[in-house]
């Protein structure tokens, strides 16, 4: 078992040096004052500062942002109310059948689902641009905000609700007093999840993005076609810290929905 251990320990190690070790490479070298990656020449922050002071890229930033942001609260509203209608589904088959069709959205490539939406648009004459990225954005962030909800309404036990209703608490009281507050981490975990799924999102973004509109990914890609400069280090290495920093708010979220789960203890 020991052997096992060890050799386990260095499986992962390697694993984990593999993902990471070119992700620390772009970094390091969005420092370097030179023009290249083939060899440090000295440090400088005049990358991040091309950047900052790149007015077309800080408005695709704000796009990323505010796509992000509106498609993850507007996901996390609808997710919930639909989570909370597949737990409270009798039909044991139907309800089974609707999980299923929301898991299947969440293992989809996202080539699929990018063209699709590519292909619905254009038939029902929506432009491209930002309201298509919203609703593709928002469609693909509701099963994430679904999944993270359901364990928490799973544990949930109905004697509160029935205590609830028994106190002569109304639907809507019992919603806003009761389900909500206990489900709470649960909504927030899926809140970050989906905000940082759409903020990494390229494929599906790729397919339904238009002209005059863009995304931090889309933008990436399109300079890295013209030519590796280090401001595409830069801009991946902050893209890679807000990132981080979003799945450790998850994570916390996450940790404490099992510590309220489990009494504190």
């Amino acid at each position: 078992m020991g052997k096992l251990s060890k050799l386990g320990k260095v499986y992962l190690a390697a694993v984990f040096f593999i993902l990471y070790a070119p992700i620390f490479y772009l970094i390091f070298y969005s420092f370097n004052s030179g023009g290249t990656m083939s060899s440090f020449d000295g440090f400088t922050l005049e990358h991040y500062a091309a950047v900052f002071n790149d007015t077309r890229l800080i408005i695709i930033l704000m796009n990323t942002v505010i796509v992000a942001l509106l498609s993850s609260l507007i996901a996390t509203a609808i997710g919930v109310l639909g989570a909370i209608g597949i737990v409270f589904l009798r039909n044991r088959k139907m309800r089974n059948a609707v999980l299923s069709l929301n898991n299947i959205l969440i293992v989809s490539p996202d080539v699929i689902i990018g063209a699709s939406f590519l292909i619905l648009f254009t038939m029902i004459g929506v432009k491209l641009g930002f309201a298509s990225v919203l609703i593709s954005h928002i469609a693909f962030s509701i099963p994430i905000v679904v999944i993270m909800v359901l364990p928490k309404l799973q544990e949930m036990s109905s004697s509160l609700i029935d205590a609830a209703a028994d106190l002569g608490a109304s639907k809507r009281d019992i919603l806003t007093r009761v389900i909500i507050p206990y489900i709470k981490p649960g909504i927030f975990a899926g809140f970050f999840l989906a905000l940082t799924y759409s903020l990494d999102d390229f494929a599906v973004t790729f397919f339904v993005t238009g002209n005059g509109f863009s995304t931090l990914s889309v933008e990436i890609y399109s300079m890295a076609r013209a030519g590796i400069t280090l401001t595409i280090n830069a801009l991946s290495a902050l893209i890679f810290v807000v990132t981080l920093g979003l799945v450790v708010g998850y994570y916390f979220f996450n940790q404490r929905a099992r510590t309220v789960g489990t009494g504190g203890q």
